[in-house]
């Protein structure tokens, strides 16, 4: 099968891993700009970065009324989910309050910016402090408006583009955002750097089970199916709901995460109709992880949000976090999870139209684990580094960025 993130042409640029690329150059001082200081893949990058041995400084917004770190972190203000302008200009407002913030921004090696909007809130904090500290640019999803080929899709791109040259290195979790997004519109213009969204291997996640466990199927005997992450996708959610309606006996659906409002705007309703779905909330990562896929005999990975573009393109944790616990997920085909899924061989991929198919291959588990199993086992025989970043992983990437730079 053809990579999706594949595409005829010229050459791409190399992609720097972190392995085996820095020679050691000492950093240890980070300023962290982020979207939320309480999501939780927020929370599992500075992670990384402290099990790395970085200091880390938040410049974060937030969006709860509470959003409590256990990193030294200047609060830039509330945001709200898909309030796109509100967003923008909270760009600038946050870009003074960081400002207010010299000191702490002074003291730093490198400037790392989740998102667009948080680069170019960094960027304005950099000017109005008059700083020249490098910025590495993370992108670990393009947004759809930066798809468009209207006058507000040529414009953000406009943005992106103009920050990302002066940027120090390009970080992305999928090398299929390099060859789609990046490569398409800014060559030759950052260094990529690929840092997948793998366990970080401080954390507490436990061990991985037992080659001989079992399947996590009820002791009723239903079949455990999960949804575990960012709940941001409607056609998802409507699948599953469909799945629970085709099974209600013999299937049970869980939820573990943070719903999108804007994006599935009636969820608790349509669970609460259906006795074999579940919808547990917010967890902790990594120490609620076990308990989660231990409880699960499948993973739902496939994601439409924005079908045709970043929906295609990304590798979700739940990929990772499920394969480090033995279980096996179900992505739609012609996308970059069903690539990563059947160049390991471990778990199972499914064509259009889904209404049909997904219910089938549900149906055929059910019947018959073998093939279910015979993941599980492929999964446990992969190595942990599939799973788990390794131990300076993240500094070598940070290291490797500098001395490029300095290089120049």
């Amino acid at each position: 099968m053809r990579h999706v993130g594949d595409q005829g042409g010229g050459p791409s640029p190399r992609i720097h891993t972190g392995e085996g690329d820095s020679q050691g150059i000492a950093m240890t001082k980070v300023a962290f700009f982020g979207h939320d200081a309480g999501d939780a893949a927020v929370r599992r990058r500075v992670q990384a970065m402290q099990d790395d041995g970085l200091s880390v400084t938040g410049f974060m917004m937030r969006r709860t009324d509470n959003a409590a770190t256990v990193w030294d972190n200047v609060d830039l203000g509330k945001t709200r989910d898909g309030a796109f302008v509100q967003r923008v200009l909270r760009i600038f407002s946050g870009a003074r309050v960081a400002a207010r913030s010299r000191d702490k921004l002074a003291a730093v090696d490198v400037i790392y910016a989740r998102n667009l909007d948080m680069l170019a809130c960094a960027f304005l904090a950099k000017r109005h402090t008059k700083l020249d500290t490098p910025v590495i640019y993370e992108s670990l999803d393009v947004h759809r408006l930066l798809t468009r080929e209207d006058f507000i899709g040529k414009a953000l791109r406009w943005v992106e583009k103009s920050l990302l040259r002066r940027t120090i290195g390009l970080v992305v979790s999928s090398p299929a955002f390099l060859t789609n997004h990046f490569e398409k519109h800014y060559p030759g213009l950052y260094t990529p750097f690929l840092i997948e969204n793998r366990l970080a291997a401080g954390s507490d996640f436990g061990p991985r089970p037992s080659p001989g466990r079992d399947g996590a199927s009820k002791d009723d005997g239903r079949f455990v199916l999960g949804w575990v992450g960012n709940l941001r996708c409607e056609r998802s959610f409507g699948l599953l709901c469909d799945l629970a309606d085709r099974f209600p006996d013999t299937l049970e659906i869980r939820l573990h995460g943070q719903p999108a409002r804007t994006e599935i705007p009636v969820f608790e309703p349509e669970i609460d109709a259906r006795p074999n779905m579940t919808f547990a909330g917010r967890y902790r990562s990594p120490e609620d992880l076990s308990s989660i896929y231990e409880g699960l005999d499948l993973v739902w990975a496939g994601d439409f949000m924005e079908a045709g573009y970043n929906s295609v393109w990304l590798l979700p944790n739940r990929i990772y976090e499920g394969g480090y616990f033995a279980t096996p997920a179900i992505a739609p085909q012609d996308t970059e999870t069903a690539a990563w899924i059947e160049q390991k061989a471990c778990g199972f991929t499914i064509s259009e139209p889904l209404s049909e198919t997904l219910p089938n291959l549900i149906a055929a588990v059910m019947q018959d684990r073998s093939a279910l199993e015979s993941y599980r086992k492929r999964l446990l025989e992969l190595p942990n580094e599939v799973f788990i970043q390794p131990k300076g992983f993240f500094s070598e990437v940070l290291a490797r960025a500098l001395a490029g730079a300095r290089a120049r």
